[in-house]
């Protein structure tokens, strides 16, 4: 199948990285007999729009925006890091930075500062971040911070903001963290980690409703066994990945009850 497009821009962290991710689906696909073109989709553009594309073959997408149902997609598989923290699941989290030399010891101390968020539909830059505050606020304290900035929309704006101490703290993807600190590790230098949040279910590639069910299930296949062709270890050094599992929508239900938890509590967006 032709006429359909790809792209892997979630984890595309450096042109070295993306070009990875580019032979990953490109083989991905040739094994599943399909032929998609590799559409580059650099941030700032919005991922909604990706995601919605008529056209839309194979994409990364995050797990909250698939169990809300931001487009009409199928998962496919989601990617296993070669991270301890990973445990040799399809899993991720958020990484709670702060710059190196700041004084906070605990995520409590940063309260009264500056905190970040990027998009309202990502799980590492928003829910899982304002899960995890959720449970410091109190009645008495209805908000941690004296400012946050929102709507940042990319993790990079998250990292480059702590780093230069226009925000305090941050959540960001930890996998895209690893990847980052593996090839541009001057990048990441002037950060460090708090604290992460639990895991969950990984970003998925998903299938656009115009590939066929048959043709996707094909993909799928071609995605589980990936890890076992001989041209995968080069591609799993370079992404810090051991391969992909297979995943469903429910997987990701554990992002809407973050979510409705923390809408019930009174605490829309982190505060």
């Amino acid at each position: 199948m032709t006429g359909l497009v790809m792209n892997a821009r979630m984890y595309a962290v450096t042109p070295e990285v993306e070009a990875a991710w580019r032979g990953v689906l490109e083989r991905v696909t040739a094994e599943a007999g399909l032929a998609f073109e590799y559409l580059p989709y650099p941030a700032p553009q919005p991922l909604e729009d990706l995601w919605r594309r008529p056209d839309l073959g194979c994409a990364f997408m995050c797990g909250f925006p698939v169990a809300l149902r931001l487009a009409d997609v199928r998962p496919l598989a989601a990617p296993i890091p070669s991270l301890d923290w990973a445990g040799g699941r399809a899993v991720y989290r958020s990484d709670l930075i702060v710059r190196r030399e700041a004084s906070f010891r605990t995520l409590a101390d940063t309260y009264g500062g500056v905190a970040g968020w990027t998009v309202e539909h990502s799980q590492s830059g928003f829910n899982a971040f304002r899960h995890r505050l959720l449970r410091d606020r109190s009645a008495g304290r209805p908000s941690l911070f004296r400012e946050v900035r929102g709507h940042l929309v990319t993790a990079r704006r998250i990292l480059d903001g702590v780093a230069d101490g226009s925000i305090d703290v941050g959540p960001l993807d930890a996998y895209w963290h690893a990847l980052l600190a593996r090839h541009r590790p001057e990048l990441t230098r002037p950060v460090r980690v708090l604290e992460s949040t639990p895991p969950t279910t990984a970003p998925a590639f998903v299938a656009g409703p115009a590939l066929p069910d048959e043709a996707a299930a094909r993909l799928a296949a071609a995605f589980a066994q990936a890890s076992s062709r001989p041209w995968f270890p080069p591609f799993g050094e370079t992404l810090l990945l051991s391969g992909f599992a297979p995943v469903r929508r429910e997987d990701y239900a554990v992002t809407l009850a973050w979510d409705e938890e923390a809408r019930a509590a009174g605490y829309p967006v982190p505060a």
